[in-house]
């Protein structure tokens, strides 16, 4: 029985303001699964938190008895009765195919976007410095990371290359809000932040990023951006046609209270909050002139694409899921796949014993004669057998691997 186990909450579930309650950082990600692999029964763990989703990926052995929506709600300090309901758990096979499938885009706000497969990786690399996965987690989601990028290279969707950014640009421009020539502020400078002023100075805006102050001299911008410190972003922000704000803040960046006497909106402005928690106070966008936007706002579904891209994505994904099944299924033949090898490799050396005993040589160097010999040919057994094991479908391989016992046996 598959040991692969997930519990997930995502923009299908729950609105923005429920998503932040289990959304991590990558320090308290770390952090949580840490604590989780040193619960009994979890062998690996996995947290994959993004704007739109929060993923809890464990690998699991038969003494595992708890429950992962407790796990993670202990962790949280929420109760499990007020929260279950936005969740979805998958166990075997349909979390395998959930993870292929989110990782080359099918299941995003903005479909085949490319930030999920750089998710993905950075989830499972967080796993790895903090020794939380294991060789089943580590493999499902290599191999996942894999197939979306075969499926980036060989398959072409309308809307492929957009995000967030993309959507909104795009859906302000359906509303007559050119971007060339307008002042724009992008508050942070991470990821999407950078992202964000990209693509807004390449449509022509003037585009100003804010940095925090103890870091101004080590945080490098886009080009073509000029830079303010944090600290300043409100008196910038009345001479703004369009914020966006993409932290990784815990609190707001932009709060109703911060709107003084001296600060006037003369003229309408866009606000676009792309962060998980908010950054932008609703009530902020209640105000006079002020329009605001969330992360939930800009939406592709998957029948946006072509039907021909979707198929032969699933073609893709077919074939790289049932790889891994392959993969699955065999490391339980790996102990006997060990164990034919020894005994393939003594009876050679019981059989080139009597031959090298023969020759002139020391005893000495019959000894390193016999190791390196031990040595080659353990190498070559094992290049034989993972090699059947690769060729073979899983039942010949069985079959192989019972007839190979059986030949020992009776020697």
């Amino acid at each position: 029985m598959m040991s692969i186990r997930m519990i997930g909450i995502d923009y299908h579930l729950a609105d923005v303001d429920i998503r932040a309650v289990f959304s991590f950082t990558k320090k308290s990600a770390a952090e949580a699964m840490e604590k989780l692999i040193q619960k009994p029964g979890i062998r690996g763990s996995v947290i994959l938190s993004t704007c739109n989703r929060m993923e809890f990926w464990a690998s699991l052995d038969k003494t595992y008895e708890g429950s992962l929506l407790d796990e993670l709600c202990g962790l949280k300090g929420v109760h499990t009765e007020e929260y279950g309901r936005y969740f979805v758990e998958r166990s075997g096979k349909d979390a395998v195919n959930h993870l292929f499938h989110l990782t080359c885009g099918l299941k995003s706000m903005i479909l085949a976007e490319d930030q999920i497969i750089t998710q993905v990786k950075d989830a499972l690399s967080l796993a790895r410095e903090t020794y939380s996965t294991d060789n089943v987690l580590e493999v499902l989601f290599r191999k996942a990371v894999t197939a979306a990028k075969r499926v980036k290279t060989e398959v072409v969707f309308t809307h492929a290359s957009a995000t967030a950014v993309d959507r909104a640009v795009e859906m302000l421009h359906n509303q007559g809000f050119e971007l060339k020539g307008r002042t724009c502020m992008v508050i942070g400078n991470g990821e999407m932040g950078k992202l964000a002023a990209q693509t807004l100075a390449m449509h022509g805006a003037d585009v100003t990023v804010t940095v925090r102050q103890y870091r101004s001299g080590v945080v490098n911008i886009p080009r073509g951006c000029s830079r303010i410190n944090y600290g300043e972003r409100m008196e910038l922000f009345p001479h703004c046609d369009l914020v966006v704000s993409a932290t990784s803040s815990p609190n707001y960046t932009i709060r109703r209270e911060l709107f003084t006497d001296e600060i006037q909106m003369d003229h309408p402005m866009y606000l676009i909050d792309l962060a998980v928690p908010r950054d932008i106070e609703p009530e902020v966008g209640k105000m006079q002139n002020i329009t605001l936007y969330d992360i939930d706002d800009f939406k592709i579904t998957v029948q946006d694409a072509n039907e021909e891209s979707i198929a032969r994505t699933e073609a893709i994904l077919k074939e790289e899921i049932e790889d891994f099944y392959g993969w699955y299924d065999c490391r339980a033949l790996i102990p006997r796949i060990q164990e034919i090898q020894a005994d393939a490799v003594t009876d050679l050396n019981l059989r080139i014993q009597k031959i090298i005993r023969k020759l002139p040589l020391p005893e000495e160097e019959q000894r390193k004669f016999l190791g390196s010999i031990d040595t080659a040919a353990g190498k070559v057994v094992g290049k034989m057998m993972y090699g059947l094991r690769d060729y073979l479908d899983g039942t010949q391989f069985r079959e192989c691997l019972d007839g190979l016992e059986k030949l020992y046996e009776e020697s």
